[in-house]
């Protein structure tokens, strides 16, 4: 089973370390590492459910007081680990879907949500760089798959509260889907 985890730090250095120790304590491959606007740094991993797990425990206990936010999603969807890398695949594209967060952990666990919960293919995981901190997920799929994943999104613990702005783009204009991708 493939999980995914990360964690938020508020301190450049400790969140430099806590990816060491996360790397060096448990069997995981690094998905992304870097600052973030806002002066923080994430570290997002994947690998078994145990492996990140504990990867993320020992992260999250070198951030200590630091510690912005941490997530592990066991059995995550393909998708995500594909749009973290902006690897989606896009056929024909009927609706957008765009999920702004305020963090990242909460983008990557709008991203699971969605993609678990509609037929929809994920465009983009973007994540907090040059973004003030901030993290947005792009979808595409019919406009009521788009919808629905947007909702389910919304209502996951994981996300509730942590949503800026999102939006539904029926028919978008094809300048608007070539810049997209």
């Amino acid at each position: 089973m493939s999980a995914i985890g990360a964690v938020e730090i508020q301190s450049i250095p400790k969140g430099i370390l806590a990816c060491d120790t996360m790397l060096k304590t448990a069997k995981v491959q690094l998905i992304y590492a870097g600052t973030v606007c806002a002066g923080k740094y994430v570290a997002v991993v994947s690998g078994s459910v145990a492996a990140v797990k504990e990867s993320v425990e020992n992260g999250t206990e070198v951030g200590d007081t630091f510690l912005i936010d941490s997530l592990v999603i066991p059995n995550v969807n393909k998708q995500v680990l594909r749009a973290a890398s902006s690897c989606g695949e896009v056929g024909d594209v009927e609706a957008i879907g765009v999920m702004e967060t305020f963090s990242v952990c909460s983008c990557i666990a709008a991203a699971d949500c969605a993609a678990k919960a509609a037929c929809v293919t994920l465009i983009e995981l973007r994540l907090g760089r040059g973004l003030g901190g901030k993290s947005f997920l792009v979808m595409t799929g019919d406009v009521s798959a788009v919808q629905a994943a947007i909702d389910a999104a919304r209502k996951s613990p994981l996300v509730s509260g942590r949503v800026a702005d999102c939006v539904c783009i029926p028919a978008p204009h094809q300048d608007l889907i070539t810049s997209l991708l």
